[in-house]
Protein backbone atom coordinates (compact mmCIF):
# COMPACT_ATOMS: atom_id res chain seq x y z
CA UNK A 1 0.00 0.00 0.00
CA UNK A 2 1.24 3.68 -0.85
CA UNK A 3 2.15 5.90 1.49
CA UNK A 4 -0.58 8.08 0.33
CA UNK A 5 -3.35 5.24 0.26
CA UNK A 6 -2.30 4.38 3.67
CA UNK A 7 -2.95 7.89 4.49
CA UNK A 8 -5.98 8.45 3.12
CA UNK A 9 -7.25 5.00 4.50
CA UNK A 10 -6.37 6.38 8.00
CA UNK A 11 -8.12 10.01 7.37
CA UNK A 12 -11.33 8.11 5.93
CA UNK A 13 -11.13 5.30 9.27
CA UNK A 14 -10.29 7.72 11.43
CA UNK A 15 -12.94 10.66 10.49
CA UNK A 16 -10.59 13.24 10.51
CA UNK A 17 -11.01 15.79 8.30
CA UNK A 18 -8.73 17.40 6.01
CA UNK A 19 -8.49 20.96 4.04
CA UNK A 20 -8.95 20.62 0.70
CA UNK A 21 -8.41 23.20 -2.01
CA UNK A 22 -10.54 23.40 -5.56
CA UNK A 23 -10.32 25.89 -8.35
CA UNK A 24 -13.43 26.71 -10.00
CA UNK A 25 -13.11 28.44 -13.36
CA UNK A 26 -15.48 29.33 -16.35
CA UNK A 27 -15.29 31.60 -19.73
CA UNK A 28 -18.70 30.49 -21.43
CA UNK A 29 -21.92 30.43 -19.96
CA UNK A 30 -23.90 27.45 -19.03
CA UNK A 31 -26.83 25.63 -18.41
CA UNK A 32 -26.19 27.44 -14.83
CA UNK A 33 -26.06 30.66 -15.70
CA UNK A 34 -25.91 33.11 -18.26
CA UNK A 35 -22.40 34.59 -17.76
CA UNK A 36 -18.79 32.84 -16.54
CA UNK A 37 -19.25 34.30 -12.99
CA UNK A 38 -22.86 32.65 -12.75
CA UNK A 39 -21.38 29.27 -13.47
CA UNK A 40 -18.73 29.53 -11.17
CA UNK A 41 -20.92 30.78 -8.48
CA UNK A 42 -23.45 27.77 -9.49
CA UNK A 43 -20.32 25.25 -9.05
CA UNK A 44 -19.52 27.33 -5.82
CA UNK A 45 -23.08 26.29 -4.17
CA UNK A 46 -22.91 22.59 -5.63
CA UNK A 47 -19.76 22.15 -4.28
CA UNK A 48 -20.78 23.35 -0.74
CA UNK A 49 -23.18 21.27 -0.85
CA UNK A 50 -21.62 17.81 -0.92
CA UNK A 51 -22.51 16.90 2.03
CA UNK A 52 -19.17 15.43 3.40
CA UNK A 53 -17.55 19.09 3.00
CA UNK A 54 -17.78 21.95 5.36
CA UNK A 55 -16.18 25.32 6.71
CA UNK A 56 -16.13 26.53 3.12
CA UNK A 57 -13.84 30.04 2.68
CA UNK A 58 -14.33 31.09 -0.83
CA UNK A 59 -11.78 33.36 -2.38
CA UNK A 60 -12.51 36.42 -4.52
CA UNK A 61 -12.98 36.38 -8.07
CA UNK A 62 -10.65 36.90 -10.58
CA UNK A 63 -10.54 37.79 -14.13
CA UNK A 64 -7.83 36.17 -16.07
CA UNK A 65 -6.30 35.73 -19.76
CA UNK A 66 -6.41 31.79 -21.10
CA UNK A 67 -3.29 30.24 -20.39
CA UNK A 68 -1.83 29.12 -23.10
CA UNK A 69 -2.59 32.09 -24.95
CA UNK A 70 -6.05 31.50 -27.17
CA UNK A 71 -8.50 33.04 -28.74
CA UNK A 72 -11.34 33.07 -26.31
CA UNK A 73 -12.86 34.68 -23.55
CA UNK A 74 -11.08 35.56 -20.41
CA UNK A 75 -11.48 33.22 -17.66
CA UNK A 76 -13.49 33.90 -13.99
CA UNK A 77 -11.51 31.90 -11.76
CA UNK A 78 -11.60 31.52 -7.97
CA UNK A 79 -11.14 28.98 -5.17
CA UNK A 80 -12.78 26.96 -2.48
CA UNK A 81 -10.87 26.28 0.98
CA UNK A 82 -13.06 23.03 2.28
CA UNK A 83 -12.80 20.48 5.13
CA UNK A 84 -14.15 16.50 4.95
CA UNK A 85 -13.35 13.38 5.10
CA UNK A 86 -13.32 11.85 1.32
CA UNK A 87 -11.14 10.07 -1.06
CA UNK A 88 -9.56 11.87 -4.63
CA UNK A 89 -11.53 9.37 -6.55
CA UNK A 90 -14.97 10.58 -4.85
CA UNK A 91 -13.96 14.31 -4.70
CA UNK A 92 -13.28 13.96 -8.50
CA UNK A 93 -16.26 11.79 -9.28
CA UNK A 94 -18.31 14.51 -7.96
CA UNK A 95 -16.84 17.49 -9.00
CA UNK A 96 -16.94 16.51 -13.19
CA UNK A 97 -20.52 14.91 -12.71
CA UNK A 98 -21.43 19.33 -10.81
CA UNK A 99 -19.21 20.13 -13.99
CA UNK A 100 -21.47 17.79 -16.58
CA UNK A 101 -24.86 19.26 -14.72
CA UNK A 102 -23.17 23.10 -15.79
CA UNK A 103 -22.96 21.52 -19.58
CA UNK A 104 -19.74 20.89 -19.46
CA UNK A 105 -18.27 18.90 -22.42
CA UNK A 106 -14.92 17.19 -22.06
CA UNK A 107 -13.22 17.64 -25.37
CA UNK A 108 -9.46 19.57 -26.04
CA UNK A 109 -6.96 20.17 -23.38
CA UNK A 110 -7.36 23.83 -22.76
CA UNK A 111 -10.40 24.72 -24.59
CA UNK A 112 -13.18 27.25 -23.71
CA UNK A 113 -15.76 25.30 -20.78
CA UNK A 114 -18.79 26.28 -19.45
CA UNK A 115 -17.03 24.70 -15.63
CA UNK A 116 -13.72 23.54 -14.57
CA UNK A 117 -13.23 22.68 -10.89
CA UNK A 118 -10.17 21.13 -10.33
CA UNK A 119 -8.39 19.74 -7.23
CA UNK A 120 -5.31 21.48 -5.70
CA UNK A 121 -4.36 20.05 -2.96
CA UNK A 122 -6.03 17.70 -0.33
CA UNK A 123 -4.60 17.90 3.09
CA UNK A 124 -0.94 17.68 1.38
CA UNK A 125 -1.43 14.43 0.09
CA UNK A 126 1.24 13.38 -2.79
CA UNK A 127 -0.52 11.46 -5.72
CA UNK A 128 1.63 10.97 -8.82
CA UNK A 129 -1.18 8.27 -10.52
CA UNK A 130 -3.84 8.11 -10.92
CA UNK A 131 -5.93 11.17 -11.61
CA UNK A 132 -6.58 12.76 -9.44
CA UNK A 133 -2.78 13.77 -9.56
CA UNK A 134 -1.95 15.26 -6.26
CA UNK A 135 -1.03 18.40 -6.01
CA UNK A 136 -2.32 19.87 -8.99
CA UNK A 137 0.50 19.47 -11.88
CA UNK A 138 0.68 22.77 -12.75
CA UNK A 139 -1.31 24.76 -9.96
CA UNK A 140 2.12 26.62 -9.20
CA UNK A 141 2.66 28.05 -12.76
CA UNK A 142 -0.92 29.78 -12.57
CA UNK A 143 -1.30 32.89 -11.39
CA UNK A 144 -5.18 32.12 -11.45
CA UNK A 145 -5.01 29.55 -8.80
CA UNK A 146 -2.40 31.03 -6.90
CA UNK A 147 -3.69 34.37 -6.03
CA UNK A 148 -6.92 33.02 -5.31
CA UNK A 149 -5.64 30.46 -3.30
CA UNK A 150 -3.26 33.03 -1.17
CA UNK A 151 -7.03 34.99 -0.39
CA UNK A 152 -7.61 31.64 1.70
CA UNK A 153 -4.71 29.69 2.64
CA UNK A 154 -2.05 33.03 2.84
CA UNK A 155 0.58 30.36 4.47
CA UNK A 156 -0.16 27.24 2.12
CA UNK A 157 2.86 25.71 1.30
CA UNK A 158 3.49 23.48 -2.05
CA UNK A 159 3.50 20.13 -1.28
CA UNK A 160 6.09 19.11 -2.97
CA UNK A 161 7.98 22.63 -3.84
CA UNK A 162 8.15 22.96 -0.06
CA UNK A 163 7.43 26.72 -1.60
CA UNK A 164 5.22 29.32 -0.55
CA UNK A 165 2.66 31.02 -1.92
CA UNK A 166 4.95 34.18 -1.90
CA UNK A 167 7.83 31.91 -3.25
CA UNK A 168 5.69 30.84 -6.08
CA UNK A 169 3.92 34.06 -7.08
CA UNK A 170 7.67 35.69 -7.04
CA UNK A 171 8.66 33.21 -9.73
CA UNK A 172 5.72 33.81 -12.03
CA UNK A 173 5.99 35.52 -15.16
CA UNK A 174 3.43 38.25 -15.85
CA UNK A 175 0.19 37.64 -16.13
CA UNK A 176 -3.30 39.14 -17.12
CA UNK A 177 -5.36 38.60 -13.96
CA UNK A 178 -6.99 40.96 -12.05
CA UNK A 179 -10.13 41.03 -9.43
CA UNK A 180 -13.32 41.32 -10.88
Amino acid sequence: MTAFRARCNSAMNTGHSQTHFVAIGANLPGLCGPNPQAACEHGLRAIVSLPYLHGAVRSRWYSSAPIPAADQSRYINGIVRVEGVVTPEKLLADLQAIEAQAGRIRGKPNEARVLDLDIIDMGGLLRPTPDPILPHPRAHLRAFVLLPLRDVAPNWTHPTLHAQIATLLAALPPQDIHPV
